[in-house]
């Protein structure tokens, strides 16, 4: 890290991606915006962007801000203006761009799943704790834990608001694989992509369960299924959740859809659907956290409102409230708009890239670690096994010390 400002400038802290797509464009529309809004540490400097296809990196440097285009994610690990290295690439990728990297004196951030397998996640967090001690730093990319109301519910179930935790319900639906000519891209390629809605959007409600609760999943009894066997080759690139299809067809190698249940640690119940074949629902993840003394429920596309309900207020009057989280008192929101001024899904990155600068500037451990990243793969590979074993219960595998 270099001052390369005025004296009271602070130094610089160079980004390296690698990848450029949906999530590259979004990590980078958080590093972009975050010097702006908040007063950090240090300064974020999008330095180079790394992908395969040189025109199309090119194009991407050129469009989100980034000063250099590599082609070869190697020779972004080797630039001497890059510090911190953001893993925005498919799941089979992930192990071995962020463990070169971490070697390379690198800190790192990298995209939800954390790996494709507990194997990948497992020689990821051990090569964390090997950088931790060099000083480099380590997190995963649960971008949601970031949106100001869920935020503002774990700081009001950590405060005992809802006293006890009995039951948790989280289910996140999308609808952009109904149609069964939707082309082959590669997040429906196992190898590729380690599972299908479960790594996808399950990895996402599975880490608020824990993070929202306070503990982990214990346990799961689970059924996948994969409704649409086949699927048009991919024709051309892909652009987020957009593709085109050409004549011949491939098989499906991940689920469409996961349901389960869990046992959180407390002995507290825990239910989880997750699907990208549910027609009409654009990107609808929605919560609800019940405990003795009171209830929380979020709806991600009303992202700015809480629900809360105090079931120790008399029944005459008791019920659901809504919360508007929009008041500079809660969590991310004193660096944006007057009170009643809503974000949006975008503003998770942004606040995602001032955690983890304000941990490297701090040299504390930065949150969800890699070992947080390891416990989800954990609870996904037991739903698997669950599924595979016609819904008998699974632990999960408990960490080996």
């Amino acid at each position: 890290m270099e001052d390369r400002g005025s004296g009271t400038a602070p130094p610089t802290l160079g980004v390296g991606m690698v990848g450029y797509a949906f999530m590259g464009a979004a990590h980078s529309q958080g590093w972009r915006t975050v010097g702006h809004v908040f007063d950090l540490p240090l300064r974020p400097v999008l330095a180079a962007i790394a992908g395969r296809d040189a025109g199309a990196v090119r194009a991407a440097a050129d469009k989100h801000g980034w000063a250099a285009a590599e082609t070869d994610w190697r020779a972004l690990l080797a630039r001497d203006d890059v510090q911190l290295v953001d893993v925005c690439t498919p799941g089979d990728s992930h192990a071995e761009i962020a463990i070169a990297a971490l070697e390379a004196g690198k800190h790192v951030l990298c995209e939800k799943p954390l790996a494709n397998s507990v194997a990948e996640a497992e020689a990821m967090v051990a090569a964390a704790e090997a950088a931790r001690g060099r000083g480099q730093l380590a997190m995963v990319g649960f971008n949601y834990r970031r949106v100001p109301a869920l935020a503002y519910a774990r700081r009001l179930i950590a405060e005992g608001r809802l006293g006890t935790l009995r039951h948790v319900r989280v289910t996140y639906l999308q609808d952009w694989l109904v149609d069964p000519d939707f082309p082959l891209t590669w997040r429906l390629q196992r190898e590729h992509a380690g599972s299908g809605a479960l790594g996808d959007l399950g990895a996402h409600i599975v880490d608020l369960a824990q993070y929202l609760a306070g503990e982990e999943l214990v346990g799961v009894s689970a059924q996948m299924e994969t409704f649409v066997k086949e699927r048009p080759r991919l024709d051309g690139a892909s652009q987020g959740l957009s593709a085109s299809g050409g004549t011949s067809r491939g098989p499906v190698t991940v689920d469409d859809a996961a349901v389960f249940t869990g046992r959180l640690a407390s002995g507290a119940l825990a239910t989880f659907e997750a699907s990208r074949m549910a027609s009409g629902r654009k990107n609808a993840l929605r919560l609800e956290i019940n405990g003795e003394s009171g209830s929380l429920a979020f709806d991600l596309e009303r992202l700015n409102e809480l629900a809360y309900h105090d079931h120790r207020e008399p029944a005459a009057t008791a019920g659901f409230r809504r919360i508007l989280v929009t008041e500079p008192e809660h969590p991310y929101l004193e660096g944006w708009w007057p009170p009643g001024h809503g974000l949006g899904y975008e503003h998770s990155f942004v606040h995602q890239a001032r955690d983890l600068v304000e941990a490297i500037a701090s040299g504390t451990d930065p949150m969800p670690s890699f070992a947080d990243g390891l416990q989800v793969q954990r609870v996904l590979a037991a739903v698997e096994e669950s599924a595979q074993k016609n819904s008998v219960y699974t632990p999960v595998q408990p960490e080996i010390l």
